[in-house]
């Protein structure tokens, strides 16, 4: 069986979420494309787009959100990603045992006694109007019945986990600072949420393989698994594995791809590129040892903000005042600096549509 080495992981890897080389790709395509944008915090998917997509526009995505053409909700791993309309509604069934198994086990002790079906009888009840709600006014209309939960526990399993529930704009808008907003997922999209599947057959199961093979893979299933937080697809995958090709990574695992997926060679050249908070071209593995170093592991789940040079994470980012500030993680090249300072100009200038003060690199952290 063929050995890819961490390089040439790296290489797909890159090219298959668009970070390669910018695709010229709709907006709407993209999101697909790339099985939805994690996006617990706001403005993040924008520089996601904007480091993936040729002459992207925040109003493109603007218009997509106000549009119901994607959306903002709950699915994999229990957080909040930037979807399509039609993946919400085809992925959100087979996600509901995992998102109620993670919440309750979260918060064993707090929902102790606590019937979840009655809870989302109680809450499919309130919100059957249509009406968007916070969350705290969705557990106000029902404290008086579960009064022990603290609010926040309450509301979450809620929103989280037992109502499919979309979080509206003007929340995720460009520059917009709001507050979220819930409105039940079909009525929102006027479409109903479809049916989960009789158990011998997974055809959500299935597709998740192959759309997450092709913007992710070469790929394990516990990669697979990490990305999605779903535990039981090994099902899904045996039904479509005929179809796949696969490798072994130089750890041994087998990896498992679709067979005309591009595999660019190992020493392609790879721009600098600016990923956003939990980017899932990092969290999207198990073993994300093809793009970021174990030691910087604790990057990819404290929200910071990283460069890639060379298809590596690199440095972190942030802004402060006007100023894109570059902290590197090894000490750069002057190649390195030059390129970084170019691409992060061009950041800084998307960013504040406007004159900056331009970017910083600090002292390597090494």
């Amino acid at each position: 069986m063929t050995v890819l080495t961490t390089r040439a992981l790296n290489r797909a890897t890159l090219d298959r979420q668009f970070l390669l080389a910018r695709s010229d790709a709709p907006v709407h395509d993209a999101v697909a494309h790339l099985c939805g944008m994690q996006a617990q915090q706001p403005q993040e998917p924008f520089v996601g787009l904007w480091s993936r997509l040729r002459s992207f526009k925040p109003a493109a995505l603007d218009d997509l959100l106000t549009g119901r053409e994607v959306v903002r909700t709950h699915l994999m791993r229990r957080t909040v990603h930037l979807v399509t309309a039609e993946d919400a509604l085809a992925w959100r069934a087979r996600h509901d045992a995992m998102l109620r198994q993670r919440v309750l086990a979260t918060y064993r002790r707090e929902l102790a006694g606590v019937d979840p079906e009655e809870v989302a009888a109680a809450g499919r009840a309130v919100m059957a109007d249509g009406q968007p709600r916070t969350m705290a006014e969705l557990v106000q209309a029902l404290g008086d019945r579960w009064p022990a939960p603290p609010p926040r526990v309450l509301g979450e399993l809620l929103v989280a986990a037992l109502i499919p529930v979309a979080q509206l704009p003007p929340r995720g808008l460009w520059r917009t600072k709001a507050g979220v907003r819930n409105a039940p997922l079909s009525s929102w999209l006027g479409r109903e949420i479809a049916p989960s599947a009789p158990a011998d057959s997974d055809p959500a199961g299935q597709a998740l393989v192959r759309r997450y093979l092709a913007a992710y893979g070469p790929a394990a299933t516990a990669d697979l698994r990490a990305w999605c937080g779903l535990a039981g697809l090994p099902a899904a995958v045996k039904a479509v594995r005929e179809e796949l090709i696969t490798f072994r990574d130089e750890r041994g695992r087998e990896l498992l791809d679709i067979p005309d997926a591009p595999r660019p060679h190992p020493d392609t050249p790879v721009p600098v590129r600016f990923l956003p908070a939990f980017d899932n071209a990092i969290l999207g593995y198990r073993d994300r040892s093809r793009i970021i170093d174990d030691a910087h592991l604790g990057l990819s789940v404290a929200g910071e903000r990283v460069v890639l040079v060379d298809g590596r994470v690199s440095a972190t980012w942030t802004v402060k005042d006007n100023l894109l500030v570059i902290t590197p993680l090894r000490p750069f090249s002057a190649a390195d600096r030059t390129t970084v300072t170019e691409e992060g100009q061009a950041l800084a200038t998307f960013l504040t549509d406007r004159d900056n003060d331009g970017v910083r690199i600090e002292a390597s952290t090494h």
